[in-house]
């Protein structure tokens, strides 16, 4: 099996047609149901194990969801006009304190279809004079349209989709 890059060592290049928003709004309307695919009928035992102490499956799944308000910060950057889109907590104190674990899985899904959902509203309202707009993202050093934004939030969403896919596998492997 290969091995699944480490998401702060991923590279991005932003040269595709933003003819391809429709595409990418497609990938992150998907991600909940593909969420629920994935995990469907697994065993608490299984959603929570923490292999090596690093993230759970469900903790992958809690931290799409406390992600969300960064999405939704950074598409309001782009309707502002900011100088550089905001800065996230590259320790992700919030997923670490969030214990997903102890929360019911049914309640981390529901809650991040219903985020999502309201970050693919926001979409919708954007006025299109501002697909153009470039913003810098604050770790990457590269300049981002919306249309970049959207991709940077779909590949993050696949990367923990594949590192939930992986536990799981070789949690069953295991079992």
């Amino acid at each position: 099996m290969s091995q699944i890059p480490r998401w702060y060592e991923r590279k991005f290049e932003f040269s595709f047609s933003a003819e391809l928003y429709p595409n990418i709004c497609a990938r992150l309307r998907g991600t909940p149901a593909r969420l629920e695919d994935v995990l469907n009928r697994r065993a608490h035992r299984v959603l929570t194990a923490k292999p090596q102490e690093k993230w759970s499956a469900q903790e992958h799944v809690g931290h799409l969801l406390d992600l969300e308000p960064l999405w939704l910060a950074r598409v309001e950057d782009y309707v502002k006009g900011s100088a550089v889109l905001t800065v996230t907590d590259l320790q992700n104190r919030k997923t670490d304190a969030a214990n997903h674990n102890a929360h019911p899985l049914e309640d981390i899904l529901t809650q991040f279809r219903a985020a999502r959902n309201r970050l693919l509203a926001q979409f919708g309202e954007i006025d299109t004079a501002l697909f153009p707009l470039s913003i810098p993202h604050p770790r990457l050093k590269v300049p981002m349209r919306l249309v970049d934004h959207l991709f940077f939030v779909a590949e993050h969403d696949d990367h923990h989709l594949a590192k939930i896919w992986q536990l799981l596998n070789s949690t069953v492997a295991s079992d």
